[in-house]
């Protein structure tokens, strides 16, 4: 059965949304005709106020209202440990471990052949510029514990080795395979706690 127009267009822009297919955004669209007018109408307002006021900080890259964001503005955190991720969720992640309280560097992905994205798509170059301008005694990587994030890693490793500072990677106990934002609380702690240098 074909959908009135205004149901499909619904559907046919849900099912746009990462790992959403049709039937979810079936669902999702139903529950939001479910809705009443004034909750429709924080949804996209919610919507439209994060899309407008969202940004991503100039120093690090995380996700943030304004620039630098609190993390980089907060002169409390060990400005000589740096945590290197690749997605603002990861921050978010790493956050909630309550354990970590250095700066970080978003590189906006990792290096995926597969993709087409090579280092030059990430922020290394502005990482290696941090680096070089910084005092950092430490720089962490916390990519994914999957293939593309090992091979960014490596690579990193090897373009960090000449600065002469400790470079150390998360510790095993993260699924291989899996991502950190799905890593609970203790585990992604653990591994924090447990990092071991290149």
């Amino acid at each position: 059965m074909l959908y009135p127009a205004p149901m499909g267009r619904l559907i046919h822009e849900l099912a746009k949304l990462p790992g959403v297919g049709p039937k979810t955004a079936q669902r999702l669209a139903f529950h939001i005709l479910e809705l009443n007018e004034t909750e429709v109408k924080r949804l996209v307002e919610a919507m439209v106020d994060a899309k407008q006021k969202m940004g991503f900080c100039s120093v690090c890259g995380q996700l943030a209202e304004k620039s630098p964001c609190t993390i980089c503005d907060d002169r409390l955190r060990n400005q000589k440990l740096l945590c290197v991720v690749e997605e603002p969720k990861d921050v978010i992640a790493m956050e909630k471990t309550r354990v970590f309280k250095g700066l970080y560097h978003v590189l906006g992905g990792a290096i995926s052949p597969l993709e087409g994205i090579g280092p030059d798509d990430l922020k290394i170059k502005e990482l290696l510029h941090r680096i070089e301008e910084g005092q950092f005694d430490e720089v962490i990587i916390a990519t994914d514990p999957n293939v593309e994030g090992e091979a960014t890693a490596l690579y990193l490793a090897k373009l960090l080795k000449p600065f002469g500072l400790k470079v150390t990677r998360l510790a095993r106990g993260l699924p291989v395979g899996g991502d950190l934002e799905y890593a609970d609380e203790i585990t992604l702690s653990k591994a924090l706690e447990g990092r071991v240098e290149f």
